[in-house]
């Protein structure tokens, strides 16, 4: 069985980062081997929560993983507490990322053009690295932004759908250069009649838009999700392409659902059910 390092916090509550990321591999058939950043209560978007950091634990599963001999097929990185946590980051993958080995990096900053509370330059200046060595990037557009300087609030400014995928465009392939990993932008809702939402893949000199229907609903945990999905994928031999289309589909029927059954965003998606979409 296929294992993936999965580095990221545990959120009691907000069906984000672990509590998202270990049921959608373990239902790919695949090992989800946690090293968490970080528990809390509930996710960081909640009015009230405990957080224990656990920075200075980080170490001990490098250290411990590597006495067992432990090698990874994946290593997928989330939400992280600071630019320390990043630092221990490298470190685990100085002992662990090996040529065969998929690193996707979601790059988890922040959304709707703005920081998460923790968010900070140094932050910033460190993700600009870990991004350097990844396979994959999952950014959302306001962590593009913050990765590549486009203004959030120029690019929000185009009315047209084929200017704003334009710009779009051109910042994924910036970035895919400036990495040379594979881009997907996240997210991505343009200024249309009909409401749609979608992703953007550059990879490999190719660029390909999908899109489907947007309802309008954000929820807690969606990018964590998504990017288990992509990982996934890839371990078990899709093509990048086929990975962000079952992606799409399972969040979709999720989002939907929860949607309809007035979820509050906090508290994430009912995903559960659809995760036979996986199988």
């Amino acid at each position: 069985m296929k294992k993936v390092a999965v580095i990221q916090d545990m959120s009691s509550f907000g069906k984000c980062s672990l509590t998202a990321a270990l049921p959608v591999l373990s239902v790919m058939g695949v090992q989800a081997c946690p090293l968490p950043t970080a528990i809390l209560t509930a996710q960081t978007e909640f009015p009230s929560f405990f957080c224990e950091d656990l920075t200075s634990k980080m170490g001990h599963f490098t250290e411990e993983w590597h006495k067992m001999n432990a090698s990874f097929d994946g290593i997928l990185t989330g939400f992280v507490m600071g630019e320390e946590q990043i630092q221990h980051i490298f470190d685990f993958l100085d002992v662990f990322h090996e040529e065969q080995t998929t690193l996707l990096v979601d790059p988890v900053m922040g959304d709707q053009g703005e920081g998460y509370p923790l968010f900070t330059g140094r932050l910033l200046e460190q993700m600009k690295e870990l991004v350097k060595r990844a396979d994959i990037i999952t950014p959302n557009l306001t962590e593009c932004c913050m990765l590549t300087g486009l203004s959030y609030e120029k690019l929000h400014s185009y009315t047209d759908a084929g200017d704003y995928l334009q710009a779009l465009e051109e910042v994924a392939q910036l970035l895919a250069e400036e990495t040379k990993a594979k881009v997907i932008l996240t997210g991505i809702v343009p200024p249309t009649v009909e409401p749609t939402i979608g992703n953007l893949l550059v990879a490999d000199g190719t660029t390909i838009f999908s899109q489907q229907p947007f309802n309008g609903a954000g929820y807690s945990g969606t990018g964590d999700l998504f990017a288990a999905t992509i990982m996934g994928s890839v371990l078990r031999g899709q093509s990048i392409g086929e990975a962000i289309q079952l992606a799409a589909q399972f969040l979709t029927a999720a989002i939907n659902e929860t949607h309809a059954q007035q979820i509050p965003r906090n508290m994430g998606v009912h995903f559960e059910k659809y995760l036979k979409m996986l199988i």
